[in-house]
Parts: structure tokens; C-alpha cells; sequence
């Protein structure tokens, strides 16, 4: 596969904050009297406000920003946990030594994709698109349609790397080419995939003439 950058998921695919996000949420399904096993299949991909609107239906947007406030801040300070998931530095540093271009594209907030970027000890991208600069997050195109206009680069000329199914659906509906690591096998987006890794140390990264080479383990 060839490319000239890179545009990551962050949360399941370079960090590990998965004790993290459910931690939260549950407080949240508590709050909400809503079942927990219903709270965490829905949210994965998503951003928080979407989940929130999504289960606080019918209340209203003062109580919705409320209930953010409140999970953000909780997400933000508690990075317990949150550590860089097998093979996510070396690469990161991998490409900034090649000067590949490369962006992380996330669902979080500000606050919660710093915090958890600074937990886990991976390397801070010059673009770093999160939901604040999105009207309409995953699965949507619009963060990684963005994400590719910052590097510079076309939508095609990109790989998206995603674990989530809402982010691996923004990525193919970016127009983007979609590598998906660490997504649960029942994952439907899966049969569309240009390919679908269990780990990041399966992938390697060549760079000539402005043109990122990737191989597969």
C-alpha cells in the first residue's frame, strides 16, 4: 500500500484507555439510569456529545452541556491506566525520522486527547483534529476530511488508521484508503477495509519521493 501520510485514531489504536472510557461512562449510565452494557456498545467511536444527546434524549441542550462538563473533566484528570498500545511510539517516531506526514484524528476533546497523548508518552503531531473543529463527528467524513487538509494532502492520498467501526466508516466515507487495527472481528466495516491488522508492529514504513511505502507482517 502507498501513501503520502497518515491520519490516526487515538483512543484503541495508538493508546490504550479503554479502563479509562468505560470508568466514566458507567458513572454516566448510572446517572442516566440507563443499562451498561447499552452505555458502552453505543460510544465507542463517537463523540461524547452525540452519546450524550443520543441517550439524554427529550432533555434538554442546558442539561446535555451539563452532563459533558462533568464527563469531560472526569476524562481529563483520569488517566489511570491509559498507556501507548504495542508498536504505537516506535512507529510515530518511525515517521517523523522519514518526515512522513502524519495527524492524529480523534473523538475527544482537547482536554481528554492531550491528557491521554501526554499519559501514554507518544509523540505530539503537528495536526491534531478533535471534535471541537468538527459540526458532525464520526462516522461522519468530516474530522479525517479535515485531517487530510491540514497535512495538505487529497482525501485518496491518505491512510486512515482506525479500531473503532464509527471511525473506520469516517475514514471509507473520507474517501480514504483504511487500515483497521485492533477492531473486534464482528466489526462490519471490516469486509471494506483495505486491511485489517491485530497490531501496529505488523506495519512498516518506507519513505522516497514523497511517497510512504507500507508493508504488512
Amino acid at each position: 500500500m502507498n501513501c503520502k501520510g497518515f491520519l490516526f485514531d487515538l483512543d484503541g489504536t495508538l493508546v490504550s484507555s479503554l479502563p479509562v472510557v468505560e470508568r466514566a461512562w458507567l458513572g454516566v449510565a448510572e446517572r442516566l439510569n440507563v443499562a451498561p452494557q447499552e452505555m458502552l456498545d453505543f460510544i465507542h467511536g463517537k463523540q461524547a456529545i452525540t452519546s450524550l444527546r443520543h441517550f439524554m434524549a427529550g432533555q434538554s441542550e442546558d442539561a446535555i452541556k451539563k452532563e459533558f462538563d462533568r464527563l469531560e473533566q472526569i476524562e481529563a484528570t483520569d488517566t489511570e491506566g491509559v498507556e501507548a498500545l504495542p508498536g504505537a511510539i516506535e512507529l510515530l517516531n518511525h515517521l517523523n525520522e522519514l518526515k512522513v506526514p502524519w495527524a492524529i484524528v480523534t473523538s475527544g476533546t482537547i482536554p481528554i486527547a492531550h491528557a491521554r497523548s501526554k499519559a501514554a508518552g507518544i509523540p505530539f503531531p503537528d495536526v491534531f483534529v478533535t471534535a471541537e473543529l468538527v459540526a458532525r463527528g464520526k462516522p461522519e467524513p468530516d474530522a479525517y476530511l479535515l485531517g487530510a487538509e491540514r497535512l495538505g494532502l487529497v482525501p485518496s492520498d491518505c491512510v486512515v488508521v482506525e479500531d473503532a467501526a464509527a471511525g473506520l466508516a469516517s475514514g471509507l466515507a473520507a474517501g480514504c484508503q483504511v487500515i483497521a487495527v485492533n477492531a473486534p472481528l464482528n466489526t462490519p466495516e471490516l469486509a471494506r477495509v483495505d486491511k485489517s491488522l491485530k497490531t501496529l508492529q505488523q506495519l512498516h514504513v518506507s519513505y522516497a519521493d514523497n511517497i510512504a511505502r507500507i508493508q504488512f507482517d
